[in-house]
């Protein structure tokens, strides 16, 4: 991690952290996470959403303006529109998707939570998602927030990230083990 991901996780852990402290006393902590969460699907799927928050480009105006309009489409609460704007008039608005993670790490510690991030060669379905998320649950002793991925490269299996915890059983994984113990025993 460099030290501009430093600063800027630590910037995004102080915003997330006052507005998760902000929603708790609002009761209001559940729709914020809803309405941070809609809002982080939008910055993945728009390229043209994603320039306007992260470019130093535009101005702190046409930040606030462009984000008012998004946010107001989307129906998003009175917590997230302050969060944002005043994001984008501190000029920090680039550390939109570190707040709303850190946020969401906030909200996973207090319902209990663990994140977990499951990369996949092909979509999975409902079944096994269900089925992952059970398994995990009984190994972990909490309820596990999965964070689906799509990677066609691994070709089958899965890669599964816990905290600092790797576990990677992609057949492209095992199939560069093959070919490392091949290499070495000619």
């Amino acid at each position: 991690m460099t030290s501009d991901d430093s600063r800027t996780g630590g910037l995004a852990l102080r915003y997330a952290t006052a507005v998760f402290e902000l929603a708790a006393e609002e009761r209001a902590v559940d729709s914020l996470a809803a309405d941070l969460a809609a809002l982080k699907v939008l910055l993945l799927a728009s390229p043209d959403l994603s320039r306007l928050v992260r470019s130093p480009l535009f101005s702190r105006e046409d930040q606030a303006q462009g984000m008012e309009a998004v946010l107001a489409k989307a129906g998003a609460g009175a917590l997230a529109r302050k969060l944002v704007l005043l994001l984008a008039r501190k000029r920090r608005l680039f550390a939109l998707a570190d707040v709303i993670r850190a946020f969401e790490s906030l909200v996973a510690k207090q319902r209990g939570e663990i994140a977990a991030q499951v990369t996949s060669a092909r979509p999975l379905s409902t079944a096994e998602t269900d089925e992952l998320k059970q398994l995990l649950k009984s190994r972990l002793g909490r309820e596990p927030r999965l964070e689906l991925a799509v990677d066609p490269s691994l070709l089958g299996g899965l890669r599964l990230k816990l905290g600092s915890r790797m576990i990677d059983s992609s057949l492209r994984t095992k199939l560069e083990g093959l070919r490392a113990a091949m290499q070495g025993s000619s």
